[in-house]
């Protein structure tokens, strides 16, 4: 039975700020149901206190630069999982993950080095894995320091790294000094390893010290392979095409499964669609709009409003969704150019548009469920959640054809675009609102949706099948 060790920055039920989260909470243990052993290595952050922790090891050092941070190492048990905590309350005890107001951590590169080192130490110790997975800029440099430092350490030597690649838009970008900082040697700091336009390129390092690199989608794979996608990073990756392969992430069913889910004022199901008019009535309520909205296609967002997600293109086109007497229905927070995009739509079209600032996770189950269809835009999308929700609550998704929308979203079950533009995006809108209006037509397009399997399960047989491919079985 072959062992897997991750290592990332977040996990659910844990610790979560987006999807890294998800997939470290389910698909360590849909390896486990693949009969493969599977553990995490994360960060103990403030408040971190799982039913059952036990402390494994005490006072670990970790050595960086001649200096000792020291590390206890905590652990408990998940679905079959071992999750490992790496206690360092200098470094994990704050407000934030990874920021505080807004702004990064100065020292974030040197937080998660203490991690990277803390899960080398885990490994060797405890665990002994035949694969090391690391995820993340936050966990690149697990490989680079096993074959930079460990080289010829045989409890290290042996073992396989997989890197994987959630967002290639966040790379673990540092300035030269970092380098020292990290007690990496300078002879590293060059195009072809560590240097990338005079910066220190953490991901970049891990791209090519591990022995294979993963990605989230199969289209997202080939995507950041090319100069629209691949954020300075194309070349690298076109170099190492061979050892490169997009796995498209899973969903929980068993949080998300509007038959079964708790937020929803009424089940339902593909043979019986009734509760979803209920669950249509109660969003629209909660948002504050009246009768005459009940008839009205019901377009829900639910998402960060960040560049990467293509809002930009939504307020060029809200007058004329106005005149297509539509309602949406929005959920989310992020960059205030983009808070303001929704807020100026509710504001001069407020019997059309309404938006709830923040994160609500019962309303996002809810916006799912009551909405005829979802919205997302995407200037580019890795792999995409949402838009697999929304097929299993029967909310036919309006996407843009960009990595794992490309790859989960089929013309029967839903309505693709593909230029990056405003007209490109009402087209598709018009179209999804024209076919909504032959319900018995829309219905068995819902149905078609719903059907779809996206269960980690599947995900997992892949890496499965994966990780014995980079072990030679």
């Amino acid at each position: 039975m072959a062992k897997v060790m991750m290592v990332a920055s977040e996990a659910a039920p844990f610790a979560k700020t987006g999807g890294l989260a998800d997939v470290l909470g389910a698909l360590p243990a849909a390896l486990v149901r693949q009969g493969l052993s599977a553990s995490v290595v994360m960060p103990k952050y403030r408040g971190i206190h799982p039913d059952g922790i036990e402390l494994v090891l005490a006072d670990m050092p970790v050595w960086i630069n001649n200096f000792r941070h020291r590390t206890d190492i905590w652990r408990a048990y998940r679905e079959g999982v071992t999750f490992y905590f790496v206690d360092a309350p200098w470094f994990y005890d704050r407000g934030g993950f990874y920021s505080s107001y807004g702004n990064d951590y100065m020292d974030n590169h040197l937080r998660f080095a203490v991690l990277s080192l803390a899960a080398l130490g885990v490994a060797r110790q405890i665990e002994h894995p035949d694969i090391l997975h690391s995820h993340d800029w936050q966990a690149a440099l697990v490989p680079i320091y096993a074959k930079s430092w460990f080289g010829n350490d045989p409890r290290l030597a042996a073992m396989k790294h997989i890197f994987t690649i959630h967002n290639l838009g966040y790379q673990g970008r540092f300035g030269k000094p970092a380098l020292g900082e990290l007690g990496l040697d300078g002879s590293q700091f060059h195009m072809g390893e560590l240097e990338f336009f005079g910066d220190l390129n953490l991901m970049k390092g891990a791209i090519i010290k591990a022995d294979f690199v993963t990605t989230v989608s199969p289209t997202y794979a080939h995507e950041i392979q090319t100069p629209e996608h691949g954020f300075g990073l194309d070349g690298l990756l076109q170099e190492r095409s061979g050892k490169l392969t997009g796995i498209l992430n899973g969903v929980d069913y068993a949080e998300w499964d509007p038959e079964t889910d708790k937020y929803l004022p009424a089940n339902y199901n593909a043979a019986e669609l009734e509760g979803k008019a209920k669950c249509k009535r109660a969003v629209l309520e909660t948002f504050g709009f009246g009768a005459e909205a009940h008839g009205r296609p019901l377009i829900g967002v639910v998402s960060r409003f960040a560049e990467q997600k293509g809002f930009d293109l939504l307020h060029p086109i809200g007058d004329a969704l106005k005149k297509e007497d539509v309602t949406v229905v929005a959920l989310g927070s992020g960059e205030p150019h983009y808070e303001w995009i929704f807020h100026d739509l509710a504001t001069r079209h407020h019997d059309n548009f309404r938006v709830w600032h923040g994160y609500n996770n019962g309303l996002a189950h809810l916006i799912e469920a009551g909405a005829d269809m979802f919205l997302m835009p995407s200037r580019y999308e890795p792999c995409g959640l949402n838009q697999i929700y929304s097929l299993k609550y029967g909310t036919p998704p309006v996407v843009r054809a960009t990595g794992g929308l490309d790859d989960t979203i089929e013309e029967s079950t839903g309505f693709k675009f593909g230029e990056y533009s405003p007209s490109a995006l009402l087209g598709a809108l018009r179209y999804a609102l024209q076919c909504w209006r032959d319900q018995k037509a829309w219905h068995e397009r819902m149905r078609l949706g719903m059907s779809k399997d996206f269960s980690w399960d599947r995900s997992a047989a892949e890496y499965a099948a994966l990780y014995r491919h980079v072990l030679g079985d």
